[in-house]
């Protein structure tokens, strides 16, 4: 299975929360996406984003500035 990434460090909130929404809305069941972060309001807003509609969300820090979101569908 491919895992898809998405590379959001370059970007701020609001705009990494729009982007990791539009593609998360693409994913299919058990499809895995890895989101990378590194802003303040990314790394509280994303997760909690995920969650709230119905995603699967696992947190790994990456290093002190960067995470990883890993996020699958669930059913």
């Amino acid at each position: 299975m491919e895992i898809q990434s998405l590379d959001l460090t370059s970007e701020r909130c609001p705009m990494a929360l729009l982007l990791a929404k539009r593609v998360s809305k693409g994913l299919r069941f058990d499809q895995i996406l890895q989101i990378h972060i590194s802003d303040p309001g990314g790394r509280q807003d994303i997760p909690r984003y995920l969650l709230n509609h119905g995603f699967n969300v696992e947190v790994q820090a990456d290093s002190y500035q960067k995470l990883v979101i890993v996020v699958t569908k669930r059913l």
